[in-house]
């Protein structure tokens, strides 16, 4: 089995989670390999661009687990859609994943910042990986937009763990994406979107879905 961790947006391969996680499949004998999705170009970061990167790792590789966080779990939800990928894919685990990620993103920027972004092409976001502000470009909002989630149904089974105050990506998403996909288990914590005060619970469920 090879398994395969997606940061989420504006984070990065040393995040917590990822090191953390990094380290609990290291005690247990087994390798995560965590990709680099800003691939040094963040400015051009889009979903497909990310789904893309994902579908070359994974072509010699199989099975695969694939580990998403936030947007990365979005990301991970979508790769699982791919036709040539659905085979490879034993297992999803998503962790706060980003549905409904403009519908809840967009409104927050506000309407002003919006529109300039989508006229000057060019937004300044903070980078929690790189600890500055740095452009994103309108491209990223334009390709998001080609996604349908209502249209996800690889039937792979799957464990979401969210946080019930998660103020950035509503549990109701998860909720709402797991009530009719039956292959779907959803852990609801008592934790926001980061997830950092539930780590050692995180990896008790995640080990528990792979292994037990």
């Amino acid at each position: 089995m090879h398994y395969l961790y997606l940061h989420g947006f504006a984070s990065s391969p040393k995040s917590a989670k990822a090191q953390f996680l990094k380290r609990q499949f290291e005690r247990v004998n087994q390798s995560l390999h965590i990709l680099d999705l800003n691939q040094d170009d963040f400015a051009h970061l889009t979903l497909t661009r990310q789904i893309e990167q994902a579908l070359v790792w994974m072509t010699d590789r199989a099975p695969i687990t694939l580990i998403g966080s936030s947007f990365g779990g979005l990301t991970a939800a979508w790769i699982a859609q791919q036709p040539q990928a659905q085979a490879k894919i034993d297992r999803l685990v998503l962790l706060a994943p980003a549905f409904r990620f403009l519908e809840q993103w967009l409104p927050r920027l506000g309407t002003d910042t919006v529109a300039h972004w989508q006229t000057s092409g060019w937004l300044s976001v903070y980078h929690y990986g790189l600890d500055k502000q740095v452009p994103l470009a309108y491209a990223m909002v334009a390709d998001a937009q080609r996604y349908n989630e209502r249209t996800l149904d690889a039937e792979i089974p799957t464990l979401i763990l969210h946080g019930k105050h998660d103020d950035v990506i509503t549990i109701q998403a998860s909720r709402d994406y797991a009530c009719d996909r039956p292959w779907v288990t959803l852990m609801e914590l008592e934790s926001d979107h980061s997830l950092g005060n539930a780590l050692p619970l995180i990896w008790q469920q995640i080990h528990k879905f792979l292994w037990e």
